[in-house]
């Protein structure tokens, strides 16, 4: 049986009093360990240079902070260049169980997917360590990722545990993927374009004394307009660029009866309303009738989207 090279990749930012346990509790099954010093204020790369005796461990320094994205893109490079098979990354908080690298890493191994992720969200009792602000954010980010990304049956989207194949990562533009706080979400997005099978793998969190670095009231204004986008995105190029199919057309007469109706019928009602007139039958039907039709079609088009999600891997062992 072919032994697999796994690297992990750590990006370090604040996170001094936690990255010396978090390379201790990595196992054997991981030969390469990146620990990225993302400019980080408390030196964090001199710390594990200085105090840290795992051969496995190679340092990469940045002079500015690049954001966990730009760190973790760093590593992956690295990675590459190294020749490993699988890549882990897991944050530098302990907040992840690296315990569970073997199971995240497992669907790649054994060829079902090019990349996965933690689910916080798969056992209730897991909730309930989670604080309240987080999970709130976390649903609600899940939604509209859902929507971005195409990956209509993947959670918690912005869980940083995660794994994905060499060969899946190749295919992508590392230089596009958002170097900040929205890289996991946008890596949905592009794995979706290049047709990554992706996975959740159920796993808690630990939730310590640790400081996130993520504003979770900045993220929810800010992540769904960057969803939004690539959202806008996906759907061009993935159902009029690239191809055309019968839910290109329902997207596109859905979006524009759904909006007339809405529209047509709101202008009548407020004029007539101020008007003291009744809204005229005719009016209320075509109204009614454009909105339904629009609803019709685009549950269409998202039956359609939600059955085209990528199920053959692009991972190919030899």
């Amino acid at each position: 049986m072919k032994k697999y090279k796994t690297a992990v990749v750590i990006p370090c930012y604040k996170v001094s009093s936690h990255i010396l346990k978090v390379i201790e509790g990595i196992g054997p099954e991981v030969q390469k360990i990146y620990v990225v010093d993302d400019c980080c204020p408390e030196n964090s790369g001199e710390l594990v240079k200085n105090n840290s005796r795992d051969k496995r461990v190679e340092i990469i320094y940045h002079s500015e902070n690049r954001g966990v994205g730009g760190a973790v893109i760093s590593g992956y490079k690295k990675a590459l260049t190294d020749e490993m098979d699988v890549i882990v990354k897991i944050d530098g908080d302990g907040q992840m169980d690296t315990s569970r690298i073997k199971d995240l890493i497992a669907p790649i191994i054994s060829g079902s997917a090019d990349y996965t992720k933690g689910n916080r969200f798969h056992e209730l009792s897991d909730l309930e360590s989670m604080p309240k602000l987080r999970l709130i954010g976390n649903a609600f980010l899940a939604l509209t990722t859902k929507f971005s990304s195409g990956y209509w049956t993947i959670f918690d989207p912005t869980n940083g545990f995660t794994a994905i194949s060499t060969e899946a990562l190749r295919k992508l533009d590392l230089n596009k993927i958002n170097e900040r706080y929205f890289f996991e979400s946008d890596m949905l997005f592009r794995l979706n374009l290049i047709k990554a099978v992706v996975k959740d793998v159920a796993m808690p969190a630990q939730y310590g004394g640790e400081i996130s670095n993520l504003k979770i009231i900045n993220t929810l204004w800010k992540f769904p307009l960057l969803n939004l986008r690539n959202f806008l995105k996906r759907i061009f190029y993935t159902y009029y660029l690239r191809d055309m199919s019968p839910a290109s057309i329902q997207f596109f007469f859905g979006n524009i009866l759904f909006a007339f109706g809405v529209i047509f019928g709101g202008y009548h009602w407020y004029r007539n309303s101020h008007s003291h007139i009744p809204t005229p039958l005719g009016t209320i039907m075509l109204s009614t009738i454009t909105i339904i039709l629009g609803v019709q079609f685009l549950i269409g088009w998202i039956t359609q989207d939600m059955n085209s999600v990528p199920s053959s891997p692009l991972t190919r062992w030899r």
